[in-house]
């Protein structure tokens, strides 16, 4: 039986643009209107009719630091699977979904980070390089257009959470194969499995290799108890909300560039279904199948990020 946990309540994130009034025309081109900006700054951006935040350089240090999301190369390191390793935050904030974080971009990343942070219902600041502001600004601009659907979030397991270091790993690779999970202080009645490191069914040494101790979770659930798989490609990832009429699966594509060939499987019937992309807006779904309780469809093309909305008749 699919765990539903509590509705995730989207918010955009929030750029910090530690530059001065001076460039409110950039700004203003991206379509930005509401950002943070120094304490000192603030005044001088309201006159101009700009809705921002001050926001305190010791505030902003106090945020928790997520990474610049992609694919990270990694030459020199020898690795079991031929998977690419994919920066990815979405277990950090499943960890501590009340945080405060912030991400500290390279050029090229803040739409993906973005999109990362609203996917996963974080309060994120973005410090961005200034070549990414009209990237940026098209981002939240999809964003903040998408339909509203505040869904209960899907969950097949339940990771109890200790607070170490091997236990934030197992997240992490859960993630990143598309195990979906909650996390919980303690044994979830209903959950599927219920990680518990330190017990006899999941010794807390077998953590060591997080990337076979994913392999055994996933033997253990069962691909066909999964509630979502994906078909075509390593380096996305989902977030899955649903409830018994509709769905949302927000996909995020940590290439960094388009990928060809998807196909989603989702547990549950779901007739109906549109995908919106920030390059394209809202397109109808490919080979869309409803068969066995389950609901199979294609995405010829993806680029950083898809929205999927799935109903009813």
């Amino acid at each position: 039986m699919i765990a539903l946990v509590a509705s995730l309540l989207l918010a955009l994130p929030t750029l910090f643009w530690p530059h001065g009034v001076e460039r409110a025309a950039e700004v203003k081109a991206a379509g930005i209107e509401q950002f943070a900006v120094p304490t000192d700054q603030a005044e001088g951006w309201r006159k101009l009719g700009f809705s921002v935040t001050a926001l305190a350089a010791a505030d902003l240090a106090a945020r928790e630091a997520l990474q610049p999301p992609g694919i990270l190369a990694r030459p020199a390191v020898a690795s079991p699977t031929r998977s690419p390793w994919a920066n990815a935050n979405g277990w950090r904030v499943l960890r501590n979904p009340s945080g405060k974080f912030v991400y500290d971009l390279p050029a090229g990343a803040a739409p993906l980070a973005a999109a990362e942070a609203f996917a996963y219902g974080a309060d994120a600041v973005l410090k961005i390089d200034p070549k990414d502001l009209q990237e940026l600004g098209k981002m939240l601009t999809f964003l903040k257009g998408l339909p509203a659907a505040d869904l209960p979030v899907v969950a097949d397991l339940a990771v109890v959470d200790d607070g170490s270091a091997e236990v934030g790993e197992v997240m992490n690779l859960l993630v990143r194969r598309n195990l979906l999970f909650r996390v919980a202080r303690a044994p979830v009645t209903g959950a599927r499995i219920n990680i518990q490191l330190g017990t006899k069914e999941f010794p807390r040494t077998e953590a060591a290799d997080p990337s076979a101790f994913a392999l055994k979770i996933r033997r253990q659930l069962s691909d066909e108890q999964r509630s979502l798989r994906i078909y075509g490609s390593d380096t996305v990832i989902a977030r899955f909300t649903s409830d018994t009429n509709r769905a949302r699966i927000h996909l995020l594509n940590y290439a960094r560039r388009e990928t060809e060939g998807l196909r989603i499987r989702v547990r549950g019937s779901f007739p109906r279904g549109d995908a919106y992309l920030p390059e394209k807006g809202r397109v109808p779904l490919v080979d869309q199948v409803v068969a066995d309780g389950a609901t199979e469809f294609s995405l010829p093309v993806i680029g950083s990020y898809v929205v999927v909305d799935l109903g009813q008749r």
